[in-house]
């Protein structure tokens, strides 16, 4: 099984509130939901993070490496 953790930046917590007329209405739970129905059919195990912190977010990745996980990123604000 292949392991994947999704790496969510600042403000995406508040996908489906904030100005859903430019973001959606979609929360980022909503999102996760929809990302780990496609993932089981492809044997693929998905881990999801969020954080409006940057240092947490290093952390993140840093975790997802040494669990010899793949790493898929919204840095959302950060970029």
């Amino acid at each position: 099984m292949i392991a994947i953790h999704c790496l969510n930046g600042p403000n995406l917590n508040l996908l489906g509130r904030r100005e859903p007329s430019i973001y959606g209405a979609a929360t980022l739970a909503e999102i996760e939901r929809s990302l780990q129905d496609h993932a089981a059919r492809l044997d693929i195990a998905l881990t999801f993070r969020q954080t409006n912190h940057e240092g947490e977010l290093v952390t993140f990745v840093q975790e997802a490496g040494a669990a010899g996980a793949g790493v898929l990123i919204n840095a959302a604000a950060y970029t």
